[in-house]
C-alpha cells in the first residue's frame, strides 16, 4: 500500500524543484503574451463496449453540437478552436472515420492516433501503427505530411496512460522499446501526460522535453532534455499538460486537490482553472512569455458529453480563455495538437542563449 502511494507522487521532487527554478529565475513573474489552448480527446465511441447504434450516436451528437459552440467563439487571430479527436485505432470502422473526417475537412478538428494495447509484441506494434496512419491518410484524408521526408506523421497519446510499458503490473502495453517505434513509425509528438495521479505518471512534469529510447527498460519518457530557445534537439517530443496543485479546493479540509488539467464532470472549466493551467507555465525554456495549456477529456462518454454540450462546459473553457487573455493583456489562441507543436518548434528554433533546465 505504502509503494502504491508513494508511485503516485513520484513527480513530487521534479515539481518542487521546477517551481523553485521559476521563483528564482523569474519566470514565474513573468506575463504571458501569447497563450496556446488545445483539447486532446481520448475519443471512444465504442467506451464501456458500446454497440455500434450507441457509437454513431455519440459520434453524431459531435457532428451536431461542436460546430454550433466553436462558431460562437474565436481567438485573437479569429480561428476557432480545431479538436483533437484521437481516435483508438481498435476501434476503427471506416463509416465513423468517414463522419469524423467530413468534420474535420470543414475546419472544426483533426484527427490523431490513440491506442489500447495489451501483451505487445514490438513488433506487431510497429505493424499497427503504420497500417493504422496508412488507413487514416489514404482512406479517409486524414493526418498530416512532414515537408521535408514526405511520410505520414501522427500525435499520439497510449491508451490506459501506460506509454512505454510504465505500469508497475506491466499491463496495457507490454513494448519497452515503444519510444523508438513511435519515432520510427513517424509520430511528431506524444500528447499522453500528464496521468497523475495514476502510477504511469512521468517524474518529469509541466515540460516540453525529448525523451529518448531505453533499450530494454519500460519508462523511457520519465526523464528527457528540455526544448530551449536556440537548442535542437533529438528523440520524441514530449508535449505534458499542466499538473499542480489546487489549495484552494481541499479533501478534509486539509490536502489540496490535484490539477491534472483534465476536462471531467466533476471538474469542469472554470476562470480559476483557467488561471491555475496558465500559471503553471508550460512552455519552451528561456521563452516563459509563450505558454502552451494542453487538456484532455473522454468526450464520447454520456457524461463529459453533458458537461460539455448541455451544461455548457466548453463554451465556458473557451469564454473564459478569452476573457482571462484579456485581463492579462495575452493573445489566445484556440490550436490542435499539430499547430501547438508547430508554435512549440517555432519557438524553439528561435534565436537565443541555449541551456536546459535538466532531466
Amino acid at each position: 500500500m505504502l509503494r502504491k502511494a508513494l508511485a503516485t507522487v513520484n513527480w513530487l521532487p521534479h515539481y518542487l524543484a521546477r517551481e523553485a527554478r521559476r521563483s528564482l529565475s523569474g519566470d514565474k513573474s513573468v506575463r504571458p503574451r501569447e497563450v496556446y489552448f488545445c483539447i486532446c480527446d481520448h475519443f471512444e465511441p465504442y467506451w464501456n463496449n458500446a454497440d455500434r447504434t450507441t457509437a454513431r450516436k455519440r459520434i453524431a451528437r459531435w457532428l451536431d453540437c461542436y460546430p454550433r459552440i466553436a462558431d460562437r467563439y474565436r481567438d485573437c487571430a479569429g480561428n476557432v478552436l480545431k479538436y483533437s479527436f484521437f481516435y483508438p485505432e481498435e476501434e476503427y470502422q471506416a463509416e465513423d472515420l468517414d463522419a469524423l473526417a467530413g468534420l474535420c475537412h470543414a475546419g472544426y478538428g483533426e484527427v490523431e492516433i490513440h491506442l489500447h494495447h495489451d501483451n505487445d509484441s514490438a513488433e506487431n506494434l510497429r505493424r499497427t501503427l503504420l497500417d493504422y496512419k496508412k488507413r487514416l491518410h489514404e482512406r479517409h484524408g486524414l493526418l498530416s505530411i512532414d515537408k521535408n521526408s514526405g511520410d505520414i506523421v501522427y500525435g499520439f497519446i497510449h491508451g490506459n496512460w501506460a506509454l512505454c510499458n510504465s505500469r508497475p503490473d506491466g499491463r496495457w502495453c507490454g513494448v519497452n522499446e515503444e519510444i523508438r517505434i513511435l519515432l520510427e513509425t513517424g509520430c511528431y509528438a506524444d500528447f499522453t501526460m500528464p496521468s497523475a495521479p495514476c502510477t504511469t505518471q512521468t517524474r518529469k512534469v509541466n515540460s516540453l522535453y525529448y525523451a529518448l529510447d531505453r533499450p530494454g527498460r519500460p519508462r523511457s519518457h520519465d526523464s528527457g532534455i528540455d526544448l530551449a530557445v536556440g537548442r535542437s534537439g533529438q528523440g520524441l517530443l514530449m508535449v505534458q499538460g499542466p499538473l499542480c496543485f489546487n489549495w484552494q479546493q481541499r479533501k478534509f479540509g486539509v490536502l489540496p486537490r490535484l490539477e491534472n488539467s483534465g476536462l471531467l464532470p466533476n471538474l469542469p472549466p472554470s476562470r480559476d482553472r483557467v488561471r491555475r493551467w496558465v500559471e503553471t507555465g508550460v512552455s519552451v525554456a528561456h521563452a516563459p512569455e509563450r505558454v502552451f495549456v494542453k487538456l484532455y477529456t473522454h468526450g464520447t462518454q454520456e457524461q463529459v458529453m453533458r458537461m460539455l454540450f448541455d451544461a455548457g462546459g466548453l463554451a465556458c473553457l473557451l469564454e473564459e480563455a478569452a476573457g482571462f487573455g484579456a485581463e492579462l493583456g495575452a493573445e489566445i489562441y484556440f490550436v490542435s495538437a499539430r499547430e501547438m507543436v508547430e508554435r512549440i518548434v517555432e519557438t524553439a528554433r528561435q534565436r537565443g542563449d541555449a541551456g536546459s533546465e535538466g532531466q
